[in-house]
């Protein structure tokens, strides 16, 4: 029980500022030092000698966690073992910590994060911390890992060192080690980057259409060309296109509804299909009959990024299938009359401005729908911007 003569608790945890030891239970305490860090250590007997391990920092290691630490090691010194001896033996290496890590939050995350996040550690730091354990990387090894990316893929950096971090902060939480050498100790050393910011390669609109055309007259597989095309119809991103599901799609009432967890906002998004976005997906339909992808690959699987990005590089494309959206917003901007916050919705971004959310929550999907159409007439030579 802690110096104030009950179980800990949460809130406790958190608002405690006076220094000193707080008891819990399984021998669990918690130690405010006089310069405010708290620390969780468990004193118990391992092999009839009393014995203080260190359970990792407050502000990384839950009061739950920490708890469940405690009783694991006590259960382990009750068998006559010694937890500090179990926990180097069992340390896990980065990856093997990675990978747990990421089953752990899977059912959380969206079919594009959950990719990105262990295709990143995959690139980035298996090669250099992969096969060493949690317990002995450094910070000059995390160091190590970004400062080659640091300033030319500052982004992807960033994501780097953030998920090197999350895992890190597991190894805290299983007593494996004390500190993150991906914390606060490298942010001083790493360099400011450049300010340059890099676009998405796009073409100018008045260039999508022949660029569509030259798709489709590749050798390309029919779903990789039908997909494309989609993208361009829709302006929606790679991801949504090539994870789109049967389920989602409503070709009757030309509507295609995105589910929440595939969208980076986190919320659901309708998108209003063109005539030709509907003759699109029936071609596809009449293609891939057996599958729950509408775009599948070979292997019956949803396409990958590389399936779209390195077709348009090989027919020497000067764009990027997210580069296609810039073209989208830059000929709705110069060559119709769409309200902007018709452009932003359609392009599933957040509006800001309180008026235009408010009357975006009414009839923007039927002006979308509008938008949508003259975009697809565009591109066939016969809509808006043709000839101006």
């Amino acid at each position: 029980m802690g110096k104030h003569g009950r179980k800990l608790t949460a809130a406790f945890v958190r608002s405690v500022r006076e220094p000193g030891l707080y008891w819990d239970e399984h021998g669990l305490v918690l130690r405010v030092k006089p310069s405010g860090y708290k620390q969780w250590i468990q004193r118990l007997f391992i092999h009839g000698k009393r014995r203080e391990l260190g359970l990792g920092p407050v502000r990384l290691v839950t009061l739950a966690e920490a708890r469940d630490a405690a009783v694991a090691n006590r259960k382990v010194a009750r068998a006559g073992g010694d937890p500090r001896t179990k926990r180097r033996s069992t340390v896990p290496t980065f990856e093997q910590a990675a990978s747990k890590v990421f089953a752990m939050h899977r059912a959380n995350w969206t079919d594009r994060h959950a990719g990105q996040w262990m295709a990143t550690l995959r690139t980035y730091a298996f090669p250099m911390i992969g096969g060493k354990r949690v317990d002995r990387i450094r910070s000059a090894e995390v160091m190590g890992v970004l400062l080659p990316i640091w300033n030319d893929k500052h982004q992807t950096a960033k994501r780097v060192r953030q998920r090197i971090s999350t895992v890190m902060r597991w190894a805290i939480a299983q007593g494996y080690r004390m500190d993150n050498p991906a914390g606060d100790a490298i942010g001083a050393a790493l360099p400011k980057p450049s300010r340059v910011q890099k676009h998405y390669k796009a073409l100018p609109y008045e260039e999508v259409a022949g660029a569509v055309a030259t798709v489709w007259r590749s050798d390309a597989r029919l779903s990789v060309k039908l997909g494309i095309e989609f993208l361009v119809l829709t302006a929606c991103r790679s991801g949504e296109v090539r994870g789109t599901r049967w389920e989602e799609i409503d070709l009757g009432g030309g509507e295609w509804t995105i589910p929440a967890k595939r969208m980076k906002s986190r919320r659901e998004h309708r998108v209003p299909l063109s005539a030709r976005a509907v003759e699109v997906l029936a071609e596809a339909k009449e293609h891939a009959r057996r599958s729950e992808w509408v775009f599948p690959s070979a292997r019956g699987l949803a396409l990958t990024s590389m399936d779209f990005s390195g077709l348009l590089k090989t027919l020497g494309i000067g764009a990027v299938p997210h580069g296609f959206r810039s073209s989208f917003r830059d000929w709705a901007a110069e060559r119709t009359d769409a309200p902007h916050s018709v452009m932003e919705a359609a392009l599933a971004h957040a509006v800001r401005d309180k008026v235009e959310a408010a009357y975006a929550r009414s009839d923007l999907f039927e002006r979308r729908r509008v938008l949508m159409e003259q975009w697809a007439e565009y591109l066939a030579g016969r809509g808006a911007g043709n000839g101006a």
